[in-house]
């Protein structure tokens, strides 16, 4: 059974290795809120799973440590177990989706693990390792439903209430359920009136479906790019806790949580990977009530591969309104493109890309299409320059896939 002493208890045996990330205010990131960061991305391994393995992993007994450990893990909690397992020169087997990124994936390597790659998902991942675990008799480190990493991570949520007294609230991003657990338990046992608000993925809604419907279920599916939330199965101590110390559980969108790793990047000059960012999506696009409230939202990683960040930046400018395709159909003559490019540069707007198409079948032959890629200031610079192209006797027109 969790207890308020266990937690207190790791954060003893945490001190050698765990980071106590800052608090910051996030001022510029939501105007009208209150709003607070714990920069768990600036821990050791970039995430905060190295609380939940390196505790859980301490407490084993000299027998457990002779057999070695194994883990499954979309590449989070694989660096938290492989950190802890070689610190305290124990052996570490970690199965991995082989959808990881490749960055998760090397890190955990250089950290002294072996790596065993499973197709499939996360789920997949656990099975294989529940499998190899019972060939070999290794300790198995469950990422999130395992009492003493829940307790681990439950060091977050003193660590907030000692940097922020009076917080009202904490948004906390959901996978398995094991650091919104931790983090709620602690915090409800010392102030049980500050809100506790969990975030999924709209494609992998596991625990959001589950605390909704009141009974614990499985998805068919989990499919986001944010790997360290896509989790089918909730388990089922963290639904237990979730069930009765949390208050609230959203979802977002890809394309939110694109926003806010975009806005985290150029307001807080921080780095989050997609599961990170999730809390400063719920509350960038309205998904809780925070009117009033000191809010902390729980970066709780900065893992992202450097391709998917080029992508998640480009969705970003997209969400926001800095970037935009917009195609035009025009009379194929001499002075058009000279027409629209005015419009364009008057309005402020600058043109990164031109496409001058004359191979739809569906238009007339004297006409052609033009696409252009424009980087602008906003959604309302966007509409301007549609209004503008429009007054003008230009037509707009829906790009077909």
């Amino acid at each position: 059974m969790l207890t308020l002493d266990k937690i207190y208890h790791a954060k003893f045996v945490l001190k050698q290795v765990a980071r106590k990330t800052d608090l910051i205010a996030a001022t510029r990131l939501c105007p009208g809120t209150d709003l607070y960061l714990k920069t768990e991305n600036l821990q050791v391994t970039g995430s905060f799973k190295v609380r939940g393995a390196y505790y859980k992993i301490s407490q084993l007994s000299a027998e457990e440590r002779a057999k070695g450990v194994i883990a499954c893990s979309a590449g989070n909690h694989a660096q938290g177990v492989a950190l802890a397992a070689t610190r305290m020169g124990i052996k570490s087997v970690v199965c991995m989706p082989d959808g990881a990124p490749i960055m998760k994936v090397e890190s955990t390597k250089r950290l002294g693990a072996e790596v065993e790659l499973v197709k499939g998902t996360y789920d997949d991942a656990h099975d294989r390792a529940v499998e190899l675990q019972e060939q070999t008799g290794m300790t198995f480190i469950h990422p999130y439903d395992d009492e003493l990493v829940i307790a681990g991570q439950g060091t977050i949520g003193l660590e907030i209430l000692d940097q922020l007294p009076d917080v009202d609230a904490v948004i906390v991003p959901i996978g398995g359920g094991g650091l919104i657990s931790g983090v709620a338990f602690a915090i409800k046992s010392l102030r049980p009136e500050v809100k506790i608000y969990g975030v999924q993925a709209a494609g992998a809604p596991s625990m959001e479906h589950a605390f909704h419907d009141h009974k614990y279920e499985t998805l068919d599916s989990a499919v986001t790019f944010a790997d360290g939330i896509a989790v089918k199965t909730p388990g089922e101590t963290t639904f237990d806790m979730v069930s009765q110390y949390v208050d609230e559980i959203v979802t977002v969108s890809e394309d939110e949580i694109a926003a806010a790793i975009l806005a985290l990047m150029e307001n807080q000059k921080l780095v989050a990977e997609g599961a990170g960012a999730t809390p400063v999506a719920a509350a960038l696009f309205g998904k809780l009530p925070l009117a009033g409230k000191k809010t902390v939202c729980l970066i709780s990683g900065g893992n992202i591969d450097v391709n998917i960040l080029s992508r998640v930046i480009t969705r970003g400018l997209v969400m926001s309104g800095r970037k935009t395709n917009l195609m035009i159909a025009l009379e194929d003559k001499p002075g058009q493109l000279s027409l629209v490019s005015d419009i364009v540069s008057a309005c402020g707007a600058n043109v990164v890309s031109v496409h001058h198409d004359r191979s739809d079948a569906n238009m007339a032959i004297t006409s052609c299409f033009l696409k252009l890629g424009l980087e602008t200031r906003d959604a309302a610079q966007i509409e301007t320059i549609k209004q503008k192209l429009t007054e003008a006797g230009f037509k707009l027109v829906t790009e077909r896939a």
